[in-house]
């Protein structure tokens, strides 16, 4: 919910801006990784312990989770005691004059009719719709179709989660790469990454309902959810390149249609799935096939990795907004 709004925030008075993607991605990529350790123990805790015990011991964690971070993140460089001299000049050199505490006014008609806004919120809704599909039906998929056990099949549904860890850090070091280098422009970059993901996602995960034999079917999940980490280094980290200002806020817009998907599809995968069939599976799978290639051309057509007019500051409204430029990133 509020987690990866906080994540842009945090990063906007943090990361240098040629450093952002691979810490984005880095923070991101949490979540991911939970998930590898979260599906196995889920399933041996499911089926020695009961499943309440699943609910009470993830919801400890996280408890334990929010005290930690309460105490050991700060808002910025400069409230941080442990930070050593030569760390801290290096990003105040790097982001300039990015603290001020001053008023933030959002343009909210200008973000809400923006084209690169809903590509981005398309694109994570997209994402998401495969990896909700994924989570919450994937060990019922092996068990019904590939008949494995529930204490097995955690351990193969954390298998694309695994995978997507990986991608996602590589991604974000290489699309920092790419526009260090300047052999990519920025939007360039974003549009290849997330684009480029989701038509390979699409082809696999279709092919996920066609191939049914036990070893095609964990190949084609797990990169059809593990490349989804290329497309992190894109829409993921677009809203600090076309309005660094607003980048938390807009996060926060694209990550609650996104949490949509979470709701809808196991409902539509609960009115197909009625006899368990590998034919009632197939469905399922090209419908998520569809929806990624339906956000690849949303996204190729109207995604931005430049600063969008709307987010720009006027000299007026600089000395009464809070500016801040650790989130502006140049046209690459």
């Amino acid at each position: 919910g509020v987690t990866y709004p906080c994540v842009h925030a945090i990063w906007a008075q943090w990361a240098p801006p040629l450093e952002r993607s691979k810490l984005a991605t880095l923070a991101f990529s949490g979540s991911f990784f939970g998930t590898v350790f979260a599906m196995p123990v889920a399933g041996l805790m499911a089926e020695y312990l009961g499943w309440s015990s699943v609910f009470y011991v993830f919801g400890a964690a996280g408890v334990i989770w929010f005290f930690y971070w309460w105490i050991v993140v700060k808002d910025k460089p400069e409230d941080d005691t442990s930070i050593s001299k030569a760390e801290l000049e290096y990003i105040k050199t790097s982001l300039g004059n990015s603290n001020r505490e001053k008023k933030i006014t959002h343009p909210w008609k200008a973000m809400l009719t923006s084209p690169p806004v809903w590509a981005i919120v398309a694109a994570h809704f997209s994402e998401n719709w495969g990896f909700y599909t994924m989570l919450t039906q994937l060990p019922t998929f092996m068990s019904d179709v590939l008949d494995f056990k529930l204490d097995k099949t955690g351990y193969l549904s954390a298998l694309p989660y695994l995978v997507m860890t990986l991608v996602v850090q590589f991604s974000g070091h290489l699309a920092d790469y790419l526009r260090r280098k300047k052999i990519l422009t920025t939007t360039q970059v974003r549009k290849l990454f997330n684009c480029g993901a989701f038509i390979c996602q699409a082809i696999f995960m279709t092919c996920t309902g066609f191939i049914l034999t036990p070893t095609g079917v964990v190949i084609c999940i797990t990169l059809a959810v593990g490349l989804g980490g290329f497309a992190w280094s894109g829409f993921g980290v677009n809203h600090l390149d076309i309005a660094p200002k607003h980048a938390s806020v807009l996060m926060g817009i694209g990550n609650t249609v996104a949490t949509l998907p979470g709701v809808v599809s196991p409902l539509i995968t609960g009115y197909i799935v009625q006899n368990k069939s590998a034919a009632e599976w197939r469905i399922v799978f090209i419908i998520a096939g569809a929806v990624y290639l339906i956000g690849a051309i949303i996204y190729g057509l109207y995604a931005s990795g430049e600063k969008q007019s709307w987010a720009e500051e006027s000299n007026e409204e600089s000395k009464t907004s809070y500016d801040n430029p650790a989130m502006e990133i140049d046209n690459l």
